[in-house]
């Protein structure tokens, strides 16, 4: 990331995981091998810097070493998209050894609790929005025939599910630092987690959940004349400025949405929200943040405040692909 105080912070494994799906889905889509080389550089550097537990650490490189879950499912993203384009062993055997270390760490009743993050604050025993880490094992299972990532990753869908709203489809235990008012940005990880998780596992009922929540942020969203950083268990936004890469996310929900229940309508509600973040995009100027999307909006906002992240602008490209029309087999981050 990009920060307008201080400059390029250091690497990111978390973000770099789930960034290589991103490159290669690109280099798909332009034949431009550049893409396909600094993903599988990427990928490798990956697992050089893999803990020797088999989890992924918290925080950037510049940060003392501590076990993430959430960050060890992210990695398992670029891990599987690499290996299945580049067949490298190496690969496998990353993906493997963390995808091991998250079913040793899950608890009996599908929740992660132990080795969470040392970076985050939310007085909770665990995230509704490690579903994303469910989604990655679901991947590894697929790529790897081990079944037993599946299940672990069904576990937590079951978890996720009983603490979502039936009335609403609003998700407890949902925040970096403030479950009663949960971040867009973790907000969009949860559903397009659960999503996912939905179509690879057949649970129609969390696919219903999914577009139940994403309905009501939508009438939030035009009650109030567009999308906001928080969001209280009734919908209503509680701050003022925008969440930029939750606005990202959403819109690949929406795009998603619309490509498995046939309803255009959430195509259409995704193209308007990719609309409003290309006049957010810097296009000239600062060589360094040109292309980026900035944490928030205003840039001062308190997610990413006075910072392009580089998660925002891998989220924004998803969508923009997922605008021309790519179709994803849901083996992606």
């Amino acid at each position: 990331m990009f920060d307008l105080r201080s400059g390029w912070g250091a690497s990111y494994p978390e973000t770099t995981g789930y960034i290589i799906p991103t490159f290669l889905n690109y280099w798909k889509r332009t034949g431009e091998s550049e893409y396909y080389d600094r993903a599988i550089r990427m990928a490798k550097w990956e697992s050089s810097v893999q803990m020797q537990s088999g989890a992924v650490q918290g925080g950037t490189m510049a940060h003392p070493p501590s076990p993430a879950i959430f960050n060890t499912g992210q990695v398992i993203f670029g891990w599987g998209a690499a290996y299945k384009e580049s067949k490298e062993p190496v690969l496998m055997e990353s993906m493997k050894h963390a995808a091991d270390y998250l079913c040793e760490m899950q608890d009996s009743d599908g929740a992660w609790r132990r080795n969470l993050t040392a970076f985050c604050s939310a007085p909770v025993d665990s995230y509704a929005y490690n579903i994303r880490t469910a989604w990655a094992l679901l991947i590894a299972s697929v790529i790897s025939g081990e079944a037993r990532y599946a299940e672990c990753g069904k576990n937590n869908i079951e978890y996720v599910m009983g603490i979502t709203r039936p009335e609403n489809g609003w998700t407890e235990k949902n925040c970096l630092v403030d479950p009663a008012q949960p971040l867009l940005h973790t907000i969009a990880y949860t559903f397009q987690g659960l999503l996912e998780c939905a179509l690879l596992s057949g649970r129609h009922d969390a696919l219903e959940m999914v577009a139940k929540g994403n309905s009501q942020l939508h009438k939030a969203m035009e009650r109030h004349g567009g999308l906001y950083g928080r969001y209280d268990a009734a919908w209503h936004p509680t701050v003022r400025w925008r969440c930029l890469t939750g606005e990202a996310q959403t819109a690949i929900v929406w795009f998603r949405l619309a490509d498995v229940t046939g309803d255009q309508e959430w195509r259409k509600r995704a193209v308007h929200l990719t609309t409003m973040l290309k006049r957010t995009q810097a296009l000239a100027g600062d060589p360094n943040i040109v292309g980026g999307i900035k944490g928030s909006y205003p840039v001062y906002g308190w997610y990413g405040k006075f910072e392009y992240l580089n998660w925002a602008a891998k989220f924004f490209a998803d969508a923009l692909m997922l605008d021309m029309g790519d179709k994803r087999s849901g083996l992606n981050g």
